[in-house]
């Protein structure tokens, strides 16, 4: 099945690679990638989230100068 999609490949070391096979059977995703894409996109709202999170204490700081 081909894709116009972006590729890559990533090198794990054992602990992590099993952590991604126990999420994966864990939330019965069908395969390896669709597993890595969504802990990859977990990873990316959780620091979008943190940084927000730090915006709004600076700015709520800054307001009570």
């Amino acid at each position: 099945m081909a894709t116009k999609k972006p590729r890559y490949s990533i090198t794990l070391d054992d602990e992590m690679f099993k952590e991604i096979e126990d999420f994966r059977f864990e939330y019965r995703y069908p395969n390896r990638n669709r597993a890595t894409i969504e802990l990859i996109r977990l990873g990316l709202k959780a620091i979008k989230q943190q940084e927000a999170q730090k915006n709004k204490a600076t700015v709520d700081t800054d307001a009570d100068k």
